[in-house]
């Protein structure tokens, strides 16, 4: 990270910036730093003045207690006003619930999309999230790091034998170093359900993206969204899973940011 800005909390911001023209900030879901969007950066920055930034609690940036949802929306509000006083926003999974969190704060949100934010569809599921949160905040109050991470993992969905391989990867020190930040994720979701009241106060246009090939449920909340949000639009990306492609996905975010 090239610089660092200090939120309002006094917790120094690490982010780069690169390219010209309008302002776009990019947010990293859970597990993932400033560095994880870097590809996605590059492509955008032929057309605009793109911020990535290390969520607090991960990479260069600091931490400071107790955690607030609100402290996240404070580093957004402090970047934006680095870039220039305005920007637009872009967000992947929980990233994107914190994307919609600050859109809807009134902070001078121009533009925002986001990918796939994992909201509940159904009972079951919110059930399954209560669970992970109850068995997550064990986990780290007991400085099990590693296990925090585990439970992460079954919750996208991987299979046992490919956590076990991810357990023997040179990745896992650093999957573990960042684990506390899975709590600031987990509280982003809220309860884990769409937030109807939230989405419907945001006033800046939202396109909400999933992929052609990730789970039909991924498909589902993007679209209840988009349709909560009063300016939703819904758009699937053909052949693209939770994973996307950043050659995929920049045309069509500069094309809508563009607009």
């Amino acid at each position: 990270m090239e610089k660092k800005t200090l939120s309002r909390d006094g917790t120094h911001i690490a982010y780069t910036r690169t390219g010209q023209g309008p302002a776009l900030l990019l947010v990293s879901g859970a597990m993932s730093t400033g560095a994880t969007l870097a590809p996605l950066a590059a492509p955008l920055s032929e057309r605009f003045d793109v911020t990535v930034y290390d969520r607090r609690g991960r990479g260069e940036s600091g931490e400071t207690e107790p955690y607030a949802v609100e402290r996240e929306v404070e580093d957004l509000a402090v970047l934006i006003d680095a870039v220039g006083g305005e920007a637009s926003l872009y967000g992947i999974s929980s990233g994107g619930a914190l994307v919609l969190r600050a859109a809807a704060s009134g902070l001078p949100v121009r533009r925002a999309a986001v990918y796939e934010v994992p909201y509940a569809m159904d009972d079951d599921d919110a059930k399954a999230r209560a669970e992970y949160t109850a068995r997550l905040t064990e986990a780290l109050g007991q400085g099990r790091r590693s296990d925090a991470v585990e439970l992460f993992l079954r919750l996208t969905g991987l299979g046992e034998d490919v956590i076990r391989s991810a357990r023997q990867s040179p990745m896992w020190a650093g999957m573990e170093s960042i684990a506390p930040s899975l709590a600031y994720d987990d509280a982003v979701m809220g309860d884990g359900r769409l937030p109807q009241s939230l989405l419907a106060s945001i006033t800046a246009p939202v396109l909400s993206l999933a992929g052609g090939a990730s789970a039909g449920w991924m498909r589902e909340a993007a679209r209840a969204v988009a349709e909560a949000v009063p300016q939703g639009t819904y758009r699937t990306l053909e052949g693209q899973s939770h994973m996307v492609e950043p050659g995929v996905l920049a045309p069509v975010l500069a094309e809508y940011f563009a607009a």
